[in-house]
């Protein structure tokens, strides 16, 4: 009996050996501090220095990003002065081209503007009708005198 309480009380001895192997050591936040501490003499120094650091980079970070954002703008203003001078281009050559004036023109490619201009002379031309005058057009009597005159003249003809 006096070997299975001796082998019992081993069993339980290496039991919480293990235990005690097998579960890690914790520490507290105040553990922590002062294990740094004694080891990193000068951290509080180089964690002030690091968060300057890093206030300094970002400080640069916004004026590195205002600068980009300036240039982006200034970019894309610049794509947009050259595409309106291209397309102004475009449509005094389709406007000369056609004999029309080019402020009728509101497309943006060649293609787009030459069919504008086609319709455009298309409605003109369907329109382009002369009234008819009474007395075939032709110059009767040019007077001389002043619009009183003329208007005196031209009532005593007609009435």
């Amino acid at each position: 009996m006096q070997e299975t309480v001796n082998q019992e009380n081993e069993t339980v001895n290496q039991t919480a050996e293990a235990t005690q192997a097998e579960t890690p050591k914790t520490f507290t936040q105040e553990d922590v501090n002062n294990i740094i501490n004694k080891r990193f003499p000068d951290y509080k120094m180089l964690q002030e220095k690091a968060k300057k650091f890093d206030e300094i980079e970002e400080a640069s970070k916004s004026e590195l990003q205002k600068a980009n954002d300036k240039v982006s703008e200034l970019q894309n203003e610049l794509n947009g002065l050259k595409k309106e001078k291209e397309v102004a281009g475009i449509r005094s050559a389709v406007a000369k081209e056609f004999g029309i004036p080019a402020e009728l023109l509101t497309a943006e490619t060649q293609e787009e503007c030459e069919a504008q201009a086609k319709a455009i002379n298309a409605y003109a031309s369907a329109q382009m009708g002369y009234p008819t005058l009474k007395d075939g057009g032709e110059v009767q009597k040019v007077s001389d005198g002043s619009t009183r005159q003329q208007f005196a003249d031209w009532l005593n003809s007609n009435f």
